[in-house]
């Protein structure tokens, strides 16, 4: 059985290759993510695993005719066509549980970065000299309140940090876990009144038809003025222009941002305007998060509040064990539409 595995580091494959040692697999992998140039590379492939920057549509899809199986090295899966998967047989398993502590910690360190200006102050000094503290004050999170938008595994993990700074957390969620709020102490309420109220929003949803602009032109005056926004979930759940709008003219005074709208498309900005695939609407999305990289009060990072030694390995082990489970007949994690 032919296996290829995309986005995987030298050290990953490593860690694959002992895992599956002794096993009869034909198993090649690639540092870059799947595309119609390295399409030769699994060729007769039956299984293919990928992580979120490798796009699975049809026309990848329709490339690979051996394939059965995909293992994503995800959570989220929006960047696989399940629908057109389900349409050819094709099964897609997914890494349900994996940093649901180490996500929302780094929920926090962007929200410290933004309390306290950290990497202003780092940029002032390394490329400066410059010691002086004028501009940098800034404010305590105890007693603030944080809403958390979606209480999964993540949400939970970020509201019980947020308690063990002192605040006091709101939350809300299509599917509310009243057990969880009566022994953590937090308190359910609709997404309207959490904007209108928290000094800090982190969103924690996933991504889906729902969720898509949850927070929107319509919604975005809501928040309570001066107002940070984190977002380490998926970035197509904030409509880009809002939040831009938002931040200019003040209702926010800040955001950290893991996660972008058109992420994948801006990571190769140059690759995909050369295809001819860009849509009007990609190409405003684009410009606007250039405008977010230069913005003072937006700190910005590549989708890394996953990547921890820890995060990683489990990953890895999950997505084995989900290779093996289709191979056995006894599918594990299996994404459904």
């Amino acid at each position: 059985m032919k296996i290829t595995f995309f986005e995987v580091s030298k050290e990953d494959q490593d860690v694959l290759t002992s895992s599956m040692a002794g096993l009869n697999f034909d198993i090649s992998f690639s540092e870059d993510k799947i595309n119609t140039e390295n399409l030769h590379l699994a060729k007769d492939a039956e299984i293919v695993s990928v992580f979120v920057n490798s796009e699975m549509n049809k026309e990848i899809i329709d490339q690979l005719p051996s394939l059965k199986f995909i293992a994503t090295r995800s959570t989220g899966f929006d960047h696989i066509d399940i629908k057109y998967c389900s349409s050819k047989g094709i099964q897609v398993s997914n890494v349900p549980s994996y940093g649901s502590r180490t996500v929302a910690e780094f929920a926090f360190a962007l929200l410290l970065s933004l309390s306290r200006r950290a990497y202003v102050a780092n940029k002032q000094i390394c490329e400066k000299n410059d010691f002086s503290i004028g501009g940098f004050e800034g404010f305590d999170l105890f007693g603030k309140t944080i809403g958390i938008v979606g209480t999964g595994k993540i949400g939970k993990n970020s509201a019980r940090i947020a308690k063990g700074f002192g605040m006091k957390v709101l939350a809300t969620d299509l599917y509310p876990d009243f057990n969880f709020s009566e022994e953590e102490g937090i308190e359910y309420v609709p997404l309207i009144e959490l904007l209108s109220v928290c000094d800090i929003v982190s969103i924690h949803a996933p991504y889906n038809e729902t969720t898509f602009h949850l927070i929107n032109k319509d919604n975005i005056k809501q928040f309570k003025k001066g107002a940070y926004l984190i977002n380490t979930a998926r970035g197509e759940i904030v409509e880009t222009e809002a939040l831009l709008n938002g931040l200019k003219d003040g209702t926010l005074a800040g955001a950290g941002l893991d996660v972008l709208e058109c992420e994948r498309k801006l990571k190769d900005e140059v690759k995909f305007f050369a295809s001819g695939k860009a849509s009007e609407e990609d190409k405003k999305n684009i410009a606007l998060n250039h405008e977010l990289v230069k913005m003072p009060n937006v700190i910005m990072t590549p989708h890394i509040a996953f990547y921890t030694k820890e995060a990683v390995a489990e990953i890895l082990k999950t997505t084995v064990e989900n290779i093996n489970a289709f191979i056995a007949g006894s599918l594990q994690n299996l994404i459904t539409q």
